[in-house]
């Protein structure tokens, strides 16, 4: 006999799909939660579609949630309304999916009660703050059959697209060395506690972080800090683990070290992530490396991924790309005899930086996905093994151990 227990949840998961009846030439009615920097960018992304619908923009900071929905809702011809607490985007019955771009601490909790409350999410990345709350979100996500998208996009740009098949069909050789950098930190020092703006709910911000008095350092370079997300490492180093996942098809390192220091920050805090760090991961065949401090090249961004292949090395980022083999030596080779042939021609392609075209196609990808009740180019699954790596980074770097994964869990070595 069925429990009354399970009955509940079978009928809230029948309920939730149903909800999600969208056909294909149906508008989609969307909100945004956390309409800083990025939600008001992605949600200009969203509302560039005829067939989408913004009702409602969710921030917990007054200005912001006034002036993006006034702005998006000039543009877009809606009329959204201007909301403190997600809550109550998640009660309503004309919201049909949700642009979630809040701290990455509040996107677990959101994309778990959207997806128990029949609502699609478009998350940003990265997936979570913490690998527990990334594997909770798997499964409530599955269990009620949702539509999740993570926002990594460089999936849906061509020219790394491009690039993934080089590797793939082994232009360069076997890999055997894969490199992440990315250049920069958010660490700083933390100004005096403060009391937090009026028109601030600082208390909902926190949500599940810790209790900590209010700081502007606290509002808007949240990025910085172990209670809201990881620095660098997690923000910019999910774009490039995703990249490697992508282009080297595997899911999970095996293991996790690291090295951090603040050196370059005066006044460092231990809440915040060194200013300086070095990653490395060990995978099946391959080994991974990320740091954050390179010397620039005036010729080529040296930022993004680096494959080094036993045949000739690739480097792939958002402004462009450049492959070249390995050095044969000499011509004639010892003894006058001929050395091998080449085996690929160089290149070296840079260009402006548009992210444009990519943000559309994977907020499209979305909106299609929601119709279709299909898995998007980045799934939840997806997601969470390209946020893995950075999150046993990020561990590795603030306990100073090494981690394995076992596949369910980092353990410390």
């Amino acid at each position: 006999m069925q429990s009354r227990r399970s009955f509940l949840v079978s009928t809230a998961a029948t309920a939730a799909m149903s909800r999600s009846a969208i056909g294909a030439n149906d508008r989609i009615r969307f909100a945004i939660i956390g309409a800083g920097t990025r939600g008001s960018y992605v949600g200009g992304v969203f509302t560039d579609f005829p067939d989408v619908e913004l009702v409602a923009v969710c921030d917990v900071y007054k200005p912001t949630r006034e002036g993006i929905a006034a702005k998006l809702g000039e543009k877009s011809n809606n009329k959204p309304e201007p909301v403190n607490d997600y809550r109550r985007i998640l009660e309503r019955k004309d919201v049909d999916a949700l642009l979630v771009t809040t701290p990455d601490h509040w996107h677990g909790p959101i994309v778990i009660q959207a997806s128990e409350a029949g609502k699609d999410c478009y998350c940003e990345k990265p997936l979570s703050n913490t690998i527990e709350m990334g594997q909770k979100m798997r499964a409530v996500v599955r269990q009620y059959k949702r539509v999740v998208q993570v926002g990594l996009q460089q999936r849906s740009w061509d020219h790394f697209q491009a690039n993934a098949k080089r590797v793939q069909d082994g232009m360069i050789g076997k890999v055997y060395h894969a490199e992440c950098i990315y250049q920069g930190n958010y660490t700083r020092p933390e100004p005096t506690p403060t009391d937090p703006p009026a028109d601030l709910d600082w208390e909902l911000f926190q949500g599940n972080a810790p209790r900590r008095p209010y700081t502007p350092m606290r509002q808007r370079t949240w990025r910085a800090f172990y209670d809201y997300s990881g620095g660098t490492l997690l923000d910019w180093g999910t774009h490039l683990t995703d990249v490697t996942n992508w282009y080297m098809n595997v899911r999970e390192p095996l293991t996790c070290s690291a090295s951090g220091q603040y050196v370059r920050v005066p006044q460092p805090i231990p809440e915040q992530l060194p200013d300086t760090m070095a990653v490395t991961w060990k995978y099946a065949g391959f080994v991974q490396q990320y740091t954050n401090v390179v010397r620039q090249s005036p010729d080529f961004d040296i930022q993004g991924n680096h494959f080094l292949g036993t045949q000739g090395w690739l480097h792939v980022n958002r402004t462009g790309y450049r492959y070249r083999p390995i050095a044969t030596g000499g011509r004639g080779g010892r003894g006058g005899a001929t050395p091998p042939p080449t085996p690929f021609e160089p290149v070296s392609t840079s260009f402006r930086y548009d992210g444009g075209p990519s943000d559309h196609a994977h907020v499209r990808n979305f909106l299609d996905c929601v119709k279709s009740r299909q898995d998007p180019v980045v799934s939840i699954d997806t997601g969470f093994y390209s946020t893995l790596p950075t999150l046993m980074g990020v561990l590795a770097v603030r306990y100073g151990k090494t981690y394995s994964w076992n596949g369910e869990q980092a353990v410390a070595v």
